[in-house]
């Protein structure tokens, strides 16, 4: 569990409701079912016609890298490296080929088989280096699914302002019903500016960070694997898991 992650919203909520407490409101007025409906699935709707179903599935399913992102796999690829690169040395590369099957990441078992085919250096580099591209470009779509939830859900609180501003207009004569239709109105741009910036834009710059991450150590990966297949000294490959391991 990502403690930053967790005090930042109950950081968030904390002001947002004890600000409305030391003004004199009532914690109660800040719950609108109405507005919520309308910011909320306003939202996914504008997101979700912007994007694929897929793009949209993926986007929600990162949601958990806020609270439990993936853990580091730094120590672990460069232990690994050091291994790959001293049987490509003692052994020859066709050796590698049993790590193919014990590894569960695809680009990893990619590149491991480029080089116990014998690709050349170039190619295959050109090869990994197309499948980090594909990569980020995939994840960072479903990551803009958030960036756009931020950026529409104001505008849609808005809608819902205008909407509450409509009934209210409507039952002019009936007082009774004012109350709930200003509520509303005003309640959907607090929703939909509150979810933007407290929520919306933090998580999509979160799992940012986290695909640049991963991003970065594939780029580290085609490296390694163009050294393996160039034949490099290991004093290269050993560069490479020093920066590998010395990033923050």
């Amino acid at each position: 569990m990502d403690r930053a992650s967790v005090a930042g919203i109950f950081l968030a909520l904390s002001g947002l409701l004890i600000g409305q407490a030391l003004e004199g409101g009532k914690l109660s007025s800040l719950v609108q079912p109405a507005a919520f409906a309308i910011v909320v699935i306003g939202t996914a709707g504008a997101v979700l016609l912007q994007s694929e179903a897929s793009t949209f599935m993926r986007g929600v399913r990162m949601l958990r890298w806020v609270f439990a992102p993936p853990p580091s796999q730094r120590a672990g690829l460069a232990r690994e490296i050091a291994v790959w690169g001293l049987h490509a040395r003692r052994d020859g590369l066709l050796s590698l080929e049993k790590y193919m099957a014990v590894n569960k990441d695809k680009f990893v078992q990619k590149g491991l088989r480029l080089v116990v085919d014998g690709i050349a250096p170039d190619k295959l580099r050109s090869l990994l280096e197309m499948e980090v591209t594909a990569y980020e470009f995939g994840e960072r779509q479903a990551v803009k699914i958030w960036e756009s939830a931020a950026g529409y859900s104001p505008t849609i609180g808005i809608l819902g302002a205008v909407l509450g501003l409509i009934h209210v207009m409507e039952n002019l004569s009936d007082p009774a019903k004012l109350g709930s239709g200003i509520a509303v109105a005003f309640v959907s741009t607090v929703y939909g500016v509150g979810l933007a910036n407290m929520f919306f834009y933090p998580i999509a710059n979160k799992l940012k960070t986290i695909v640049a991450e991963r991003v970065t150590q594939y780029e580290i990966l085609t490296d390694v694997f163009h050294d393996i297949a160039s034949g490099d000294h290991s004093r290269v490959i050993e560069e490479r898991v020093a920066c590998l391991l010395s990033r923050p």
